[in-house]
């Protein structure tokens, strides 16, 4: 690759990571999914302070579906920075993203607390299908997490 085409790659790269906040943070479900390879791998076993094999998903299909249920009624603001982009070849590269979440949990939610504001970095690996860059795999490592418990009420 020439250094035009990596930094062409490298431009793709952060906007597909900034859809991916934008889909997330609107529950614009069929294009979050887009972002993702359809053979997606999701790894958020460590991202709630423990080893939840519930947290591993295959599949982009199965992972949004996952995720749309989850998030009912629970506001969220995604903001990825400072990527760490290493273009590896014309179709396949990976990246570092320092990432702060913060969740506001309704009434209505299954969520167990009431609000979560975390820190951390999203580790990818992403391919070049039909000459647009996906995520082909994702997982989150968490520096810290704060959370608000829900009101008990009796």
């Amino acid at each position: 690759m020439t250094d035009g085409e990596r930094a062409i790659a490298m431009a793709d790269i952060a906007a597909l990571k900034a859809r991916y906040c934008r889909t997330l943070d609107t529950k614009d479900w069929d294009g979050h999914r887009a972002v993702f390879a359809p053979d997606l791998v999701a790894d958020f076993r460590a991202s709630a302070g423990g080893d939840d094999p519930a947290m591993m998903t295959h599949g982009a299909a199965a992972y949004v579906a996952k995720l749309a249920a989850a998030l009912v009624d629970v506001i969220t603001v995604h903001h990825c920075h400072t990527p760490e982009v290493r273009i590896e070849s014309s179709a396949a590269a990976t990246g570092i993203w320092a990432m702060e979440d913060k969740l506001w949990v309704g009434a209505n939610s299954a969520l167990p607390f009431a609000w979560m504001h975390g820190y951390g970095h999203y580790h990818e690996h992403y391919v070049r299908i039909d000459g647009t860059w996906r995520i082909a795999a994702t997982r989150l490592s968490r520096l810290r997490v704060d959370i608000g418990e829900r009101q008990r009420n009796g």
